[in-house]
């Protein structure tokens, strides 16, 4: 393993997408520093498959909902390691219609707070060490919410408040993009239905009937689940293959958008 003098920030990595993305990034040598704050039971396997990569890194435990904890974010990192090239912004809390219901204000509030202004508040942080870099990244981890809603088969798994959030990002991408110019880029990865989640491994999941979970993957065009190596494989991407994508939303979500339709055959004509 070559080690690389770059040092990323991955949010929500206890467990799920954000430590795959951290250990991928620790597996390519980059030194990583991660959050986490929920799932204790989860804590002390992220330590230990941290520790096994060999690629030295920093876990910190903090409420990203509290603007004044993030003030407090970046401090550590700078000490430590002196640097800040990458931030995968991997924080949100997904409304699950089938596991919570109706909305209450304290819930559409809890939502934006999570998936929304903590990424700001984060992002604002790491900023000024980013440009710093010169080659600064920023990964927004997004949903398709952003874009069906609450609508067809996804009607059980996204909320309004978690939508409108969702779609939010994508404006913050675009505005971060012009503020983090030329020195950093910022991508926005839209991810569909992946096994962690609203797949298969939540507790909301388990709360469809089949008929609801085949919908759903009926209405995916590559007919499956994504899988949390896809992506891993696509911040890859973000970070080391597009040098010149700023601004930009990546879907991946094996066509859940354009399932539903079919195209109908080409008539034969008149003439």
């Amino acid at each position: 393993m070559t080690k690389s003098p770059k040092v990323a920030l991955v949010l929500g990595a206890v467990k799920g997408i954000g430590k795959a993305i951290a250990l991928d990034l620790l597996q390519h040598g980059i030194r990583v520093a991660a959050t986490w704050f929920d799932w204790p039971e989860s804590q002390a396997a992220m330590q230990a498959d941290f520790a096994d990569t060999g690629t030295e890194h920093l876990i910190q435990r903090i409420d990203l909902l509290n603007p004044h904890a993030i003030d407090g974010l970046l401090e550590p990192v700078i000490d430590r390691f002196g640097r800040l090239d990458i931030l995968v912004n991997n924080i949100e809390r997904g409304g699950w219609p089938v596991v919570h219901g109706r909305y209450i204000p304290e819930q559409w509030d809890l939502e934006l707070a999570t998936t929304l202004r903590a990424k700001r508040w984060v992002f604002e942080a790491a900023l000024p060490h980013l440009k710093a870099s010169g080659d600064g990244s920023v990964v927004n981890i997004s949903s398709i919410a952003g874009m069906v809603g609450r609508s067809g088969p996804a009607s059980v798994l996204f909320n309004e408040g978690y939508a409108a959030a969702n779609r939010g990002i994508s404006l913050l991408t675009e505005t971060w993009a012009r503020l983090g110019a030329p020195e950093v880029r910022v991508n926005e990865l839209m991810i569909g239905v992946v096994e962690t989640r609203h797949g298969p491994q939540t507790r909301g999941w388990g709360l469809l009937t089949a008929a609801q979970q085949q919908a759903i993957v009926d209405h995916t065009l590559l007919a499956r689940i994504g899988r949390i190596d896809d992506v891993v494989r696509a911040v890859r991407f973000l970070l080391d293959d597009a040098p010149f994508m700023t601004g930009s939303v990546l879907r991946l979500d094996g066509g859940y958008p354009l399932g539903g339709e079919a195209v109908a055959p080409m008539p034969d004509g008149v003439v």
